[in-house]
C-alpha cells in the first residue's frame, strides 16, 4: 500500500482505502498508510478537499472520512421501525445527500430489544451482500425533542410557535422562510433546526400544516400527531381486508340455535362480544349456569405476517376519542365482517363454561363456531327491561335478560367472596352536537348492565388464560401486579392525616384497600381517598408470563374479549386456536418466539391511547369552559406544589392551577412533608381534598389547560377531614383509572 516518498496517492487509491477500511479513517490515517511527509501532507489535505467538495467524500464524527453518499463507518442512527417480529429499523439522524436517506436494519446485542420507535443510537455500520446498511448497536442515545405541534402566532418581528403540550413549557422561534406558507393561529407540526441555541428560542421549521386547532375534530387530531398514533392503513393492508371480509367462514360448529345478545354502549363503534346463560340441568351443578361467551373470531380474518397484521401490531389498540375513532383493524373488518349484529351469521371463537351456584369456574370449552345474535342491545335497554321497564325490542328477549342476570348473580358471589379491588370513580362523557362542539360534560352512567357484561368478560378471560396455562401454550397474558412498599408506606402516611388507620401486614390484598374505602364512605373526602388509593396500584400491562392480576384477585388472568380493538387479545385468540387445534391462523413460530417485544410494545400502545384520550378529553372540558371564564365553581385541592394549587371542578372535572402568587399578598410556605401551603401570618392554608370556591380565570382549549383564582380568601378554617394530625409524605402522583 506504500508508495514512494513524495508521492501523493490517487484519487482512487485514497477511495479504495476508505471503502475496505474497518475503522474510521482520516488524513492521519491516509497519510501514515501510503507513507506520506510533512511536504506530502500539505498536498493530501488539498487532494481530500477537493474530493470532499464534489461530494466524493463526506466527513463524519471526529472528523473521518467516508465515501460520499454512503454512510458513515459510526453513525447516530434513529428508530423509525419495530417489526412485529422484533426487527428493528432506523435512518441517520443526519443525512445531507439528496433523496431519502438509506433505511438500517439496526442489530441489538442481548435476548431483549431495548429500542422502541423514537429512540437514537450510536452503531457501527457494515455492508451486506446485497448492499444493505447493517447497524450494530454501541450505544443508546438520549431521545432529543424530535417534533413540536402548536399553534403559529405573530410576537412584533417574529413568528412563533407555542406548543399544544401544557408539559412542554417552551416557545420556539420560526425563521421567515421556514414558515412553509403556514400563517399565525395554524396548527402546524415542526421539528427543531440544527442543535439549538445556546441563548433565545430555540428555531423550528414548519413540516406539515393541520388547519385550524379549533375546528370540529381538530381536537383528537391534535393528540393523533403529539401521541405519534399511526392512523393510516397501507393501501395493502386496506386490500387484504376488503379481501378477507369476504371469504367463506369455512368450517364451524354451528351455535346459531343459541341466541346471543349483545349489549354495548349506545354509541358503541363495534361489536365484538356476546352473551348467553340458561340454567344447568347438569345433577351435579344443581343451581348452577350453563354460560357462553361468544367473541369475534379476528384470527381467521387477520393471518400472522400479513401487512393487514402489521398495521394492527403497529398500533396496538383502538384509540376512542370523543368525536372519532382511531381503529385497530380497517373498517371492512372493525365495523362489517368481525361485528357481531343481530340477525346476520358471523364467525366466532366462543367460550362454553359450566359455573356453580356460588360462581366457581367448574370447566370451559373453546369452538370455533357460526353464531346468529338475537339481538344487539344498549346498556340501558337492557337495565331498564330488567327494572320492568321493556320496549318492543327486549320484550322478546326479557327471559334471556333475566337469565344472564341469573348467572351473574353466581359470579358476583364469587367476586365478593375473593373481594377485588372495589373502585368505582366517575368517567367524564363528553357530548358533542351535530356540528362537532360541546354541549355538555356529563359523568357516564354506570348499571348493573355493565357489571353483567363485565363478569362475564372476565369469566371468559379467566379460562382463557387457564386454558394456555394448562397446554403450557405460549400466550400473552395480563399482568398487574401488588403495590410496592414505598407506595403503601406513603398511602398509609397520607390516611393518618385524615385518622383513617392501614394495618400493612405481611401479605396485602385488594380487600386492604376495600376496608379503607368502606371506613370513608359516606365522608367528604371519600372520593380523595379513592383517588389516593388508585396511585397507591401499579399500572398493569402484557406480559408473556403469568403472574396474575393483583388488582381482580385473580391468579390466571388474559385478554380474550376484544380482538377487535386490542391486539392483546387477538394474540389469546391464535395462541388458543394453535394449542387446541381449531383450524388456521393460529399463532406462529416466529411471533411466539417474540413475545416479550410485542407484550412491551402493546403495553406501550395502550399507555399512548390512555394519554391521547386523556389529554383530547381535556381539550374538550377547557373548550367547553372557554365560555364560562369568569365564572365561579366549586374546587376540591388535587395537589400541592411549592408553585400553587391543583384544582379540580367538583361535577365536572376540569383539572387547573391555582398560582401560589394569586393566593394573597402574604407569604405562602410549602410543606413537602404534609402537602400543604401556609401563609406567614394569618396561618391560612391550603392541602389535599380541601374544597374551596374557585374562578375561571383562563381556559385554553388547544393546550387543555385551566387557571383559576380563590374566589374566596383562604382562611385556617379547613375542614377537620382536610387538617393533617401528623405529617405525612408526599402522596403518590395523580393518575387516571387503569383499565384491566
Amino acid at each position: 500500500m506504500r508508495k514512494p516518498a513524495s508521492a501523493l496517492p490517487t484519487r482512487d487509491e485514497i477511495l479504495a482505502f476508505i471503502r475496505d477500511n474497518p475503522t474510521a479513517v482520516g488524513k492521519r490515517e491516509i497519510a501514515r498508510a501510503f507513507g506520506l511527509t510533512a511536504q506530502d501532507k500539505i498536498g493530501l489535505k488539498a487532494l481530500l478537499k477537493e474530493l470532499e467538495g464534489e461530494g466524493v467524500l463526506d466527513r463524519g464524527a471526529g472528523r473521518a472520512y467516508h465515501v460520499g453518499g454512503q454512510l458513515p463507518k459510526v453513525a447516530v442512527l434513529k428508530v423509525t421501525r419495530v417489526t412485529h417480529d422484533g426487527e428493528v429499523f432506523g435512518v441517520p439522524e443526519v443525512w445531507e445527500h439528496p433523496g431519502k436517506p438509506p433505511s438500517v436494519r439496526i442489530m441489538e446485542r442481548g435476548r431483549r430489544a431495548a429500542l422502541g420507535v423514537g429512540d437514537r443510537c450510536l452503531a457501527r455500520m457494515d455492508v451486506t451482500s446485497a448492499g444493505l446498511y447493517r447497524g450494530h448497536v454501541l450505544k443508546k442515545l438520549e431521545k432529543r425533542l424530535e417534533h413540536v405541534l402548536g399553534v403559529i402566532r405573530r410576537s412584533g418581528r417574529e413568528w412563533r410557535l407555542e406548543s399544544v403540550d401544557k408539559r412542554l413549557r417552551a416557545e420556539f422561534v420560526i425563521p421567515p422562510d421556514q414558515l412553509n406558507d403556514a400563517g399565525a393561529g395554524e396548527l402546524v407540526l415542526a421539528e427543531p433546526m440544527g442543535r439549538g441555541r445556546t441563548l433565545g428560542l430555540q428555531p423550528v421549521k414548519v413540516v406539515e400544516r393541520l388547519g385550524d386547532p379549533f375546528a370540529p375534530k381538530a381536537f383528537s387530531l391534535i393528540a393523533i400527531h403529539a401521541k405519534l398514533i399511526p392512523h393510516r392503513f397501507t393501501d395493502e393492508a386496506l386490500r387484504e381486508a376488503e379481501a378477507s371480509a369476504h371469504q367463506p367462514l369455512g368450517e364451524r360448529e354451528d351455535l346459531r340455535h343459541i341466541p346471543f345478545l349483545v349489549i354495548d354502549p349506545v354509541d358503541a363503534r363495534d361489536h365484538d362480544d356476546a352473551i348467553w346463560a340458561t340454567a344447568d340441568d347438569d345433577p351435579a351443578n344443581a343451581n348452577g349456569w350453563q354460560v357462553a361467551v361468544a367473541i369475534a373470531d379476528v384470527s381467521y380474518f387477520v393471518r400472522p405476517g400479513t401487512a393487514l397484521d402489521r398495521d394492527a401490531w403497529e398500533r396496538g389498540n383502538s384509540v376512542y376519542f370523543p368525536d372519532r375513532v382511531v381503529p385497530m383493524l380497517p373498517h371492512a373488518l372493525s365495523s362489517d365482517a368481525c361485528s357481531l349484529t343481530e340477525g346476520t351469521d358471523k364467525a366466532a371463537l366462543v367460550c362454553l363454561m359450566q359455573i356453580g351456584p356460588k360462581g366457581a369456574l367448574k370447566s370451559w370449552r373453546f369452538t370455533r363456531a357460526v353464531i346468529r345474535c338475537a339481538a344487539n342491545l344498549a346498556y340501558e335497554q337492557a337495565q331498564a327491561a330488567i327494572d320492568g321497564s321493556s320496549d318492543d325490542k327486549t320484550r322478546q328477549h326479557i327471559k334471556g335478560l333475566h337469565e344472564l342476570w341469573g348467572a351473574w348473580r353466581s359470579l358476583l358471589a364469587a367476586r365478593d367472596a375473593r373481594q377485588p379491588l372495589d373502585l368505582d370513580l366517575p368517567e367524564k362523557r363528553v357530548v358533542l352536537d351535530d356540528k362537532g362542539r360541546v354541549v355538555d360534560i356529563a359523568i357516564r352512567a354506570r348499571f348493573d348492565a355493565h357489571r353483567v357484561v363485565e363478569d362475564f368478560m372476565i369469566a371468559a378471560n379467566v379460562a382463557a388464560a387457564k386454558a394456555l396455562e394448562g397446554h403450557v401454550a405460549p400466550g400473552v397474558f395480563r399482568a398487574h401486579e401488588p403495590p410496592t412498599r414505598e407506595k403503601l408506606v406513603t398511602l398509609k402516611d397520607y390516611l393518618e392525616t385524615l385518622d383513617v388507620k392501614l394495618a400493612l401486614g405481611q401479605v396485602v390484598k385488594p380487600a386492604l384497600f376495600n376496608a379503607v374505602l368502606k371506613a370513608v364512605a359516606g365522608q367528604p373526602f371519600a372520593e380523595q381517598v379513592a383517588e389516593q388509593v388508585l396511585r397507591t396500584q401499579m399500572q398493569a400491562y402484557y406480559s408473556p408470563e403469568s403472574i396474575g392480576h393483583f388488582g381482580l384477585a385473580l391468579q390466571s388472568y388474559a385478554h380474550f374479549t376484544s380482538p377487535i380493538r386490542r391486539y392483546a387479545d387477538l394474540l389469546v385468540h391464535r395462541s388458543l386456536v394453535r394449542v387446541l387445534g381449531l383450524g388456521e391462523g393460529g399463532l406462529s413460530d416466529e411471533q411466539a418466539s417474540h413475545l416479550a417485544r410485542t407484550a412491551e410494545h402493546i403495553s406501550m400502545t395502550e399507555r399512548r391511547a390512555m394519554e391521547a384520550e386523556r389529554d383530547t378529553v381535556d381539550r374538550y372540558v377547557a373548550a367547553y369552559l372557554s365560555e364560562r371564564v369568569g365564572e365561579t365553581f366549586p374546587g376540591r385541592v388535587t395537589g400541592v406544589a411549592r408553585f400553587g394549587l391543583f384544582v379540580t371542578i367538583e361535577g365536572l372535572g376540569g383539572d387547573g392551577l391555582i398560582p401560589i402568587s394569586t393566593l394573597g399578598e402574604e407569604r405562602f410556605t410549602f410543606d413537602e412533608a404534609s402537602m400543604s401551603l401556609e401563609g406567614s401570618w394569618s396561618g391560612a392554608r391550603a392541602t389535599i381534598g380541601q374544597r374551596m370556591p374557585v374562578r375561571l380565570v383562563e381556559a385554553n382549549p388547544v393546550t387543555g389547560g385551566l387557571r383559576f383564582e380563590l374566589a374566596e380568601p383562604l382562611s385556617d378554617g379547613v375542614t377537620p377531614a382536610a387538617r393533617p394530625t401528623r405529617r405525612g409524605t408526599k402522596p403518590a402522583r395523580r393518575g387516571r383509572r387503569d383499565r384491566r
